[in-house]
Order: C-alpha cells, then sequence, then structure tokens
C-alpha cells in the first residue's frame, strides 16, 4: 500500500518548496556545534619564514619574540556533515491528526537541510524504515530537493529499523557528524543504540507526536492494533504516559538534546529557539 503526501498532506511541488524554505530561514543558526567552525581560513601555526611567502602572512608578534621571522599557515574551515535518519515506518503515516508524523517528519527534514547548505554544511538522509534509502552528505541543493520529492511517495506497510540503522551507522561513520533523528521512537532498539552514537557524534533527536498518543494517558485499557505488524495489542493508557516519560529521561542521560513535536501544534518557533538555543549556550537542552 502506497501514498502520496500532499499538504502536509495536499501541497503542489512549488508550495512544497516554498514550506522547505520559510522552515530553513528559522534555522540558520543552532544547527551544528561543529568544532570547525569559522569564516574563510582558521589559523593553524606559525613557521619560519621561506623566500617567496607573501608579506601579509608575517606572523609579527612570532617573529619579535624569537629574532627569527614566521609566517601564519592557515587552513581551510570545516563544515560538520549532517545525517537526517527519517523513520518511513507505518507508524509515522498513520494517526487521528489532519497532518501525519511522517507528513510532518519530512517538512522538518527539508527545512533543516536547506539551512545546512546556507551554512555550507554537507547534508544527506538515512531512511530508517524497510525500503533502502541512503543518500550520502553533499552541498548539491538539487539534489537534496530530489530526494525530498522521492520521499513525498510513503508506504503504509513498513517496520522501522532504527536501532538496527543507528547501530549501522556507527560501525561505518568515520568522521565526526550531526545526526538528527526524526522519528516517534517506538522502536525499543533505538534508544540504546543512540546512546552509543551519541558518544562520538553530535546528535539530535526529534520525536513526531500523533494527538491520539497525547491523549492515551489515563484512558484506561484499549485494544489496538499494531500499525507495521498487523498484531492486536492491549494498550493502557498509563503506560503511553509511562514510555514517553521514559524516552525524555533516557534521552537525559545520553546527553542526547531531544524535542517533542506533536503534529496538531504550531511548532516552528519552538524548533527554532531549540536549534538556537543549543548554538548560543554551546551545549544541548538537558
Amino acid at each position: 500500500m502506497e501514498g502520496l503526501l500532499d499538504n502536509a498532506g495536499v501541497m503542489d511541488s512549488r508550495r512544497f518548496q516554498v514550506t522547505l524554505r520559510r522552515l530553513a530561514d528559522g534555522f540558520l543558526y543552532g544547527v551544528d556545534r561543529s568544532p570547525y567552525l569559522g569564516s574563510g581560513l582558521e589559523y593553524m601555526q606559525s613557521r619560519l619564514y621561506q623566500p617567496g611567502d607573501p608579506v601579509r602572512a608575517m606572523d609579527w608578534r612570532v617573529t619579535a619574540r624569537t629574532g627569527k621571522p614566521h609566517v601564519k599557515e592557515y587552513e581551510a574551515t570545516k563544515r560538520m556533515p549532517c545525517l537526517l535518519l527519517l523513520d518511513t515506518s507505518a507508524s509515522m503515516t498513520v494517526g487521528a491528526g489532519a497532518t501525519s508524523k511522517y507528513a510532518l517528519a519530512l517538512q522538518i527534514a527539508g527545512g533543516l537541510a536547506l539551512a545546512c547548505l546556507d551554512r555550507a554544511m554537507p547534508v544527506g538522509v538515512l531512511g530508517v524504515g524497510d525500503r533502502e534509502f541512503r543518500i550520502e552528505p553533499s552541498l548539491s541543493r538539487d539534489r537534496v530537493m530530489e530526494w525530498m520529492h522521492r520521499l513525498r511517495q510513503f508506504r503504509y506497510d513498513e517496520q522501522t529499523r532504527l536501532g538496527e540503522r543507528i547501530s549501522d551507522l556507527g560501525t561505518r561513520l568515520s568522521a565526526r557528524s550531526l545526526i538528527v533523528v526524526l522519528s516517534d521512537l517506538h522502536d525499543v532498539d533505538a534508544l540504546p543504540s543512540l546512546k552509543l552514537l551519541a558518544q562520538r557524534h553530535d546528535c539530535v533527536a526529534l520525536r513526531m507526536r500523533d494527538p491520539a498518543e497525547r491523549g492515551l494517558s489515563g484512558s484506561g485499557i484499549l485494544l489496538a492494533r499494531e500499525a507495521e505488524t498487523g498484531r492486536p495489542m492491549v494498550v493502557r493508557g498509563s503506560r503511553v504516559r509511562i514510555d514517553q516519560e521514559r524516552v525524555e529521561q533516557a534521552l537525559k542521560r545520553a546527553h542526547i538534546d531531544g524535542l517533542t513535536i506533536d503534529t496538531d501544534r504550531p511548532f516552528a518557533h519552538r524548533l527554532r529557539n531549540f536549534f538556537q538555543s543549543r548554538d548560543v549556550f554551546g551545549r544541548g537542552t538537558r
């Protein structure tokens, strides 16, 4: 079973791009905490002057201290690559609200991707559902728009592979990266895997929440069906609340910046403040 996103459900291609651009404009700062941030060229070291070195590169302070002419050496600044982990599983595509968790996650992923490009950060995407979808980080705007439009098509029968993909990612990523997870975090294996990944990389978890999930607290016992497997299950409203609190506490203990985004509530200003706080304070919102 397949579907096609429009309006956070019937949005034509041009309106979709305009929405992404508006989101990106709010994320110009705070998207990353790269140790390589800077503008232009960064000072690396001073060395002895060699014939032919430009005079403007002279390090006069070191020259005066040592009595020997030295010049400054610089290196081009680097940007930490960003990888968006987008949950394409069935639980993301169904819900009680007008906007699905998947539609919202896709819009946010697009806004973040364009914001990364504005900051010269290579950006890529990894699907964490059944489908094999991986685009390596690049600085190509056309490539970003291509995978965004491809991801507007989705399925209703994918199972989540979030924990499995995170574990695999940890074995393959060499350079320090910004990892942004966009998911409802229903995979019980995801948090332990994400905690390990956060030991070497800058990780952010944006948790999508449907109004039905928020409203289950205190609702007693419900008979439900899993979106991804179709299996019947019994749900206690109090258990849903406890599980949500468990996720929040696990993220805090792992020092992973997390934000819950409700599909039926305004989110742009909260996301903007969330990312700006990471940039201003040099640390996440613990």
